[in-house]
C-alpha cells in the first residue's frame, strides 16, 4: 500500500497572513505542496486538512481529497500531530503517512519518496528533513547581557573557539521539508516513548539530508520573495 500524504493548511497564520493561499511563483503556495505530493511515486492518496475556506477550494480544484480540520487543532496553541492524527483517523488509511505543510512551496524533487524509501528499507519509526544550518551554527550562538555584554550560549569559551565557518562540526536542523512516519507512531502506539510535543516521532527517528537554501518554509515576507524568485527562475 502506498503512504498517505496529509498536508496541513491552517487558515490564521503567524507573520504572513494567508500564507497558505498567498501566491507564490504564481500560483497559490498550498498548490506547490499538493503537486509535489501527487508526483511522488510512493503516495497513493494526498488529503488536505485545513479550516480554510479558499485553500479547500484549491485543494479540491486539484484533485486532492479534502478534510474539515476542527476549531481545536486550528489555533495558535494546535499542535501538527493533533491536526494530522484527526485526519489519520477520518481518512481510515492503515499505512504510512507524509506530513506535509502549505507554506513550504520549495522543496527537492524526489525529496517525499527519499524519505519514504528510507522510513520503508530501515523501518524506523520516522524520517524528517534536515538542512545544514551554515552560518547560524549552534557554536556561534551567544547571550547578550546587561549593557550589550557578550558570554556564550554555553560552555567558558565563545564560539567554542572556532572562527572559521569550515572548522565548525556539522549540525543540521529540521528544515519543514518532509516528516514520514509510520501510522503506529503518528498514533502514539510505539512503546517506550518519553511524552511530549515530539512523541509522534517514536524511538527510531531518522533523517533525510536537503541542501542549504533547497527547502523554503514561508513564515516572512521575506521569504515570499526568496521563494517566488527561486520558483520562476526554476520555471524558467
Amino acid at each position: 500500500m502506498r503512504a498517505l500524504a496529509i498536508i496541513l493548511a491552517r487558515g490564521g497564520s503567524k507573520g504572513v497572513p494567508g500564507k497558505n493561499t498567498r501566491e507564490v511563483g504564481g500560483k497559490p503556495c498550498i498548490a506547490w505542496t499538493i503537486e509535489q505530493a501527487q508526483r511522488a511515486r510512493r503516495i497513493g492518496r494526498v488529503l488536505v486538512s485545513t479550516d480554510d475556506a479558499r485553500a479547500k477550494a484549491i485543494a479540491e480544484q486539484l484533485g486532492s481529497e479534502t478534510i474539515d480540520r476542527p476549531a481545536e487543532h486550528a489555533g495558535d496553541a494546535a499542535r501538527v500531530d493533533d491536526a494530522a492524527r484527526h485526519a489519520l483517523e477520518v481518512s481510515g488509511h492503515e499505512g504510512l503517512v507524509v506530513i506535509l505543510y502549505a507554506n513550504v512551496p520549495v522543496r527537492p524533487e524526489g525529496l517525499i519518496d527519499r524519505a519514504l524509501e528510507l522510513l520503508e528499507s530501515s523501518g524506523c519509526d520516522s524520517v524528517q528533513s534536515y538542512a545544514p544550518v551554515g552560518k547560524h551554527h549552534p557554536w556561534w550562538t551567544a547571550r547578550l547581557g546587561e549593557a550589550g555584554a557578550v558570554s556564550p550560549w554555553e560552555g567558558e569559551v565563545l564560539n567554542h573557539g572556532i572562527y572559521r565557518r569550515q572548522d565548525l562540526p556539522p549540525a543540521f536542523v529540521p528544515d519543514g521539508g518532509v516528516i514520514a512516519l509510520s501510522g503506529r507512531a503518528l498514533r502514539l502506539e510505539i512503546p517506550g516513548v518519553s511524552p511530549g510535543p515530539h512523541a509522534f516521532f517514536g524511538v527510531d527517528r531518522r533523517g533525510v539530508r536537503t541542501g542549504e537554501g533547497e527547502v523554503i518554509d514561508i513564515d516572512s515576507e521575506i521569504d515570499v520573495l526568496v521563494a517566488d524568485a527561486v520558483l520562476r527562475r526554476k520555471m524558467g
